[in-house]
């Protein structure tokens, strides 16, 4: 799939998010030896083309208490929130309380083998909205220089929750 018409402009060409986009699907070529998405012909084309995937896409950072540092439309939709109010939230906030200690224990197995591609796990919206998402595949996210720098989750399959 290419980028949408005006690739060239859109909140995805903030340069914060090219960078995370390009840091997200680079890793998750180096994890899994394969694209996330079609790659466009440079970094602005890419972080265009995450976007507007037709998958869920998130990212957090490698803070005490990750913080949201991307979340593309998929995602601000799922979630029922925009990139404002997720970007910088702690990313515990997305599952319920009773839920957090296994997205941690989560998060730990995929630190120790740098990706897990069998994640399900029940989060929240900022609504309340519950469900439950399947075969997410959550990997550890590098700076340009091989750093760990966060880790991040992508899925397209989820279960609406009474």
């Amino acid at each position: 799939m290419m980028p949408p018409a005006g690739a060239e402009s859109g909140p995805w060409s903030d340069a914060r998010l090219v960078r995370q986009a390009a840091r997200i699907v680079s890793s998750y070529r180096h994890w899994l030896g394969r694209e996330l998405v079609a790659r466009g012909r440079n970094a602005l084309e890419d972080a265009a083309e995450l976007w507007h995937a037709p998958l869920v896409v998130v990212s957090h950072g490698v803070e005490a208490d990750p913080l949201l540092n991307y979340a593309n439309l998929h995602a601000q939709r799922l979630w029922e929130s925009d990139l404002g109010a997720l970007v910088g939230l702690p990313s515990r906030f997305t599952a319920e309380p009773m839920e957090r200690e296994e997205r941690e224990a989560m998060l730990q197995r995929t630190e120790a083998f740098g990706y897990v591609d069998d994640y399900r796990g029940i989060r929240i919206s900022r609504l309340g909205r519950r469900f439950e998402i399947l075969k997410a595949v959550v990997w550890n996210v590098l700076d340009e220089d091989g750093v760990a720098a966060g880790q991040a989750a992508a899925f397209d399959q989820w279960i609406e929750l009474p």
